[in-house]
């Protein structure tokens, strides 16, 4: 018999804090909401780019059914990320009801895609639907973490030759709700500084709208078939999380030491002033920003 968990019986089976389940909740809510938008059957086999710790897999494993299956790709260390690591969060998804349907991959999108069985290729340079490895792969908030849109753009290419549909999900730069407009600023100034690092573990490292993503998609091969955004729930943090990052002292100290143009770092110190700025007249200040919209897409 197939089990379908609804939103807290999911969001129960990712590694969270007792006294903080509401934040693990609202993580669950929202991949559900994005998962209306990309009509995943059952029995499908699912790849899914930048797992992290699992917010989306244990909701594609769900969707998937027991006789389908996900493969959760992430090029990060096992010791990488808070409150948990990824590790110790898959770890604990993977001893849970919904374990049996995860393989999780520590590898590069593209070595681990270069690493596929060459048979759906053998017999021409263009695979059939049918003979690709996956019914769909998802990129789930996870665009930013990629160190340039030219990896981004290989990564789309070679997807395409295993996969039969590219399901994303990013945030949209578009703030519907005005006590989201500090979010897309946070992400931004982020975005200013660490683009001027030579290397960055940040979670926000390239950012680009949709418009851009869409366009490198479209190079790569692929064609939108649909498109929405949907706004950030209000229990969602990450806007939250992000203004913090970024209003942060260590914050402008790393500015002061990472970019020596005065200008360059002008650039970069009058981004964050007008997100601070953006907090006047926000209920609670920082503590009251809601996360910006978010971009869901579809392409074939």
């Amino acid at each position: 018999m197939s089990t379908q968990f609804d939103a807290a019986s999911l969001a129960r089976l990712s590694l969270h804090h007792p006294t903080h389940f509401n934040v693990q909740h609202s993580q669950t809510i929202h991949r559900l909401v994005l998962l209306q938008h990309w009509n995943i059957h059952p029995d499908s086999k699912i790849l899914e780019i930048g797992c992290g710790q699992g917010d989306c897999t244990t909701v594609l494993a769900d969707a998937a059914g027991e006789q389908g299956r996900v493969v959760a790709v992430d090029p990060a260390e096992l010791d990488y990320g808070a409150p948990y690591t990824l590790g110790e969060a898959q770890g604990h998804i993977s001893r849970g009801p919904l374990g049996s349907r995860i393989t999780w991959i520590q590898q590069t999108p593209l070595d681990y895609l270069s690493s596929l069985s060459s048979s759906s290729s053998s017999t021409s340079s263009l695979p059939s639907s049918k003979s690709k490895a996956f019914d769909a792969t998802v990129l789930a908030h996870c665009l930013w973490y990629f160190t340039s849109p030219s990896l981004i753009l290989s990564t789309f290419r070679a997807l395409k030759q295993h996969s039969k549909r590219l399901l994303l999900a990013e945030w949209s730069l578009v703030a519907t709700h005005p006590s989201a407009q500090p979010h897309v600023l946070a992400a931004l100034t982020q975005a200013a500084l660490e683009c001027r690092k030579p290397n960055s573990e940040s979670n926000v490292r390239t950012v680009l709208g949709p418009k851009r993503i869409t366009e490198l998609a479209l190079a790569a091969g692929w064609q939108l078939e649909s498109e929405t955004r949907v706004q950030g729930e209000e229990g969602l943090l990450d806007g939250q999380w992000e203004v913090s990052a970024c209003l942060s002292s260590s914050f402008e100290q790393e500015v002061e030491e990472q970019v020596s143009n005065e200008r360059e770092r002008a650039v970069v110190l009058a981004s964050r002033d007008a997100c601070e700025a953006s907090l006047e007249g926000i209920q609670g200040g920082w503590k009251g920003v809601r996360a910006m919209d978010v971009w869901v897409a579809n392409f074939i």
